[in-house]
């Protein structure tokens, strides 16, 4: 800065010597001077400025504190709901109802979020009013009635202005509690929404693609869960199709059928359990409108044809694994329960036939002994169409040619053997055809359907005729086996056989109608009320032995997996 000085000089020399006489530091600075000046106002600027910026994050830290939703609120929501059924209260729960559905959601930087969950309390509180009460709120806002309607009245109601004022109200309640059933873990507080949601099914006619997200997930809970949630999921699926009708019907029936297929891939004697459930839950459910039931289960049954009659034809292991894996074979044992469940309505009655034939085909399939427990699982099924139709169904044959081949006629060669539980397997290894165990549990199995199957028709006039070729059968194989407890056990049917002929023989000597007379259905129809004929008396035997061989299966069972179980570490039983 000296040339600054030297100039002051040229230019005004009396200044300068002015200040050389009252004020000489001031021509005496220099440019480091200048410097710590300059670097004190910067460091006085960031001062300020970091103030600035930590007064504003300050605030931003502090601004959502004050939009916390207190109990007090919650309560004074609720109340004013309840009595005066304000709009804005309405909408206050319903907003908290959303921030309580997406609690703990990663929602970013959205600073349209009004309101924050501080409680576990609040929580609650909001989701047990909003799912317990909002349906009857919405409802008489709505004009509906408290409980039910008809899918025509959300249908009228959506033209009015009152819909147009509240929709928005009523997607936000239903898309949320979709939005929190994705998110839940807990069996319970599923089941639970799922029973409140079942009141506003109805409301769902509005909205197809909630539907449609809610059908999906009531599927997945119904075919994947257990105990009370199941039952729930299908009761909520139930009674959707019940009162929207065609609008969900088709779907349900599809979404369900695949659901069983899923789960009957691979059956043991504990998931029997839950396949029977499934199984009887999809027969529930086709009653509710048998016509479109009917053609959904018509196309169902015609794969099942398809997929035999690929097998019949190639004749290849593929083609053959296919009929003879548990998914085909449980996809029959739904359809006969759905047979005999409904096998007097009209509309169903005529898929009888077609599926009788097509497990006819399925046990003739490959005739070899490794596969006897799919054999009468088949004839189990034909027994129970036959019963149920009052149709006659040949099924003896079934059995009788399996006591001519030589697993079961000779004595065996394998030991005694690991009890056979033949409901839960589809074939046996070969060393098992040479076990006791297995020869046993075929002979029984045998005698208990054979038993069966002519018990249905133990009160025909023709029941002689109907019988004479098993019997003759009968006597055959115990001329050729070998095995004397099994002789026991055939000589033993045959004369419940002969008993029941007499029985029958003797009341055909007082009948004046012929054989096709319709007068012939009524034949002993007194006797039949009371079941008294000797092959209804011996089968309720047999049933009672059956149970006891399967129950003591089950406990052998248990007290297996127990004592493995206590040979493993504690962590490998849980």
């Amino acid at each position: 800065m000296r040339w600054a000085i030297l100039r002051l000089v040229e230019e005004d020399p009396e200044f300068y010597h002015f200040l050389q006489e009252h004020d000489r530091e001031l021509l005496e600075f220099d440019d480091e001077d200048i410097e710590e000046e300059a670097d004190t106002e910067v460091d006085v600027e960031m001062q300020v400025d970091e103030k600035i910026r930590h007064h504003k994050i300050s605030e931003k830290e502090e601004k959502p504190s004050q939009n916390v939703i207190t109990t007090e609120m919650v309560e004074s929501w609720c109340t004013s709901v309840q009595e005066n059924g304000t709009i804005g209260a309405i909408r206050s729960l319903l907003r908290a109802f959303r921030m309580a559905c997406h609690y703990g959601d990663d929602v970013g930087d959205d600073s349209s979020t009004k309101f924050m969950m501080m409680s576990s309390g609040v929580f609650n509180k909001i989701m047990l009013f909003v799912l317990g009460e909002m349906d009857g709120i919405l409802r008489k806002l709505l004009g509906l009635p408290t409980f039910g309607g008809k899918k025509e009245n959300v249908v009228n109601l959506m033209s009015t202005r009152k819909w147009k004022n509240y929709s928005h109200l009523v997607k936000s309640y239903l898309g949320n509690t979709l939005h929190v059933l994705n998110q839940m873990t807990d069996a319970q507080m599923i089941s639970f929404t799922l029973r409140r949601l079942k009141y506003s099914s109805i409301i769902l006619a509005a909205f197809p693609s909630l539907l449609r997200k809610y059908i999906k997930i009531a599927l997945h809970f119904w075919g994947t869960g257990g105990g009370a949630l199941s039952v729930v999921s299908f009761l909520f699926l139930r009674d959707l199709c019940i009162r929207l009708g065609s609008d969900c019907l088709d779907e349900c029936f599809k979404g369900m059928y695949k659901a069983y297929v899923l789960n009957c891939q691979f059956v043991n004697a504990v998931k029997l359990q839950h396949i029977q459930f499934l199984s009887n839950c999809v027969v529930e459910f086709l009653g509710v409108d048998l016509p479109t039931a009917y053609q959904h289960a018509f196309i169902f049954i015609r794969q099942l044809a398809a997929i035999l009659q690929d097998a019949i034809t190639m004749k290849t292991k593929e083609s053959f694994r296919k009929v003879y894996e548990w998914k085909f074979m449980n996809c029959l044992e739904l359809w006969t329960g759905a047979i005999c469940a409904y096998s007097s309505e009209a509309d169903f009655r005529p898929l009888a036939y077609p599926l009788a034939q097509i497990i006819s085909g399925v046990a003739r399939l490959v005739p070899t002994a490794r596969y006897f427990p799919l054999r009468l699982w088949c004839v189990r099924m034909l027994n129970r169409i036959s019963a149920s139709t009052g149709t006659f169904i040949p099924v003896s044959m079934l059995l009788l040619d399996m006591l001519d081949m030589k697993e079961l006629n000779r004595p065996p060669t394998g030991g005694v053997g690991k009890a056979v539980d033949l409901r839960t397997v589809l074939k046996v290894s070969k060393p098992t055809l040479r076990t006791r165990s297995f020869q046993e549990a075929c002979i029984f199995a045998v005698v208990e359907e054979i038993a069966e199957h002519l018990a249905q028709w133990s009160y025909s006039v023709a029941f002689f005729e109907l019988s004479f070729i098993p019997a003759t059968r009968l006597r055959s194989f115990i001329k050729t086996s070998k095995v004397e407890r099994f002789c026991r056990e055939m000589r033993q049917l045959i004369r419940q056989i002969e008993a029941n002929s007499a029985f029958t023989n003797e009341r055909r000597k007082s009948v004046t109608f012929l054989p096709n007379d319709p007068a012939a259905a009524s034949f002993v129809e007194d006797e039949k009320k009371l079941e008294s004929s000797p092959l209804s008396k011996y089968v309720t035997t047999l049933r009672e032995r059956a149970q006891q061989r399967n129950d003591s299966l089950m406990e052998s069972r248990f007290a297996i997996s127990l004592l493995l179980c206590l040979r493993q570490p504690p962590s490998m039983c849980k």
